[in-house]
């Protein structure tokens, strides 16, 4: 009786070390995707060139390519120079 209950608790041991690591690693990477998302990646305002991240709202759409503003100034003065013309 006294060599099962050494065995399980041998298991449980072994049990620990191995799949409570496993988690951790889950947890560490998941929060660095969620400070990476939080963070954002910056791109250049192709106007002024001011760095703005990926999240802003202020955004136009070229066919495949997306462009990022840092202001509606700015980007009302890419769309003039693209030849869109503002209608109000």
């Amino acid at each position: 009786m006294l060599r099962l209950l050494i065995i399980a608790a041998g298991l449980y041991v072994v049990y620990k070390l191995f799949f409570s690591g496993k988690k951790k690693d889950k947890k560490s990477y998941n929060l660095e995707n969620s400070e990476h998302k939080t963070v954002g990646d910056m791109v250049k305002d192709p106007v002024c060139g001011t760095y703005v991240s990926v999240n802003s709202d202020i955004r136009v759409r070229e066919g495949d390519k997306v462009y990022f503003f840092c202001s509606y100034e700015c980007r009302d003065k890419f769309l003039k120079s693209r030849g869109y013309e503002k209608h109000d």
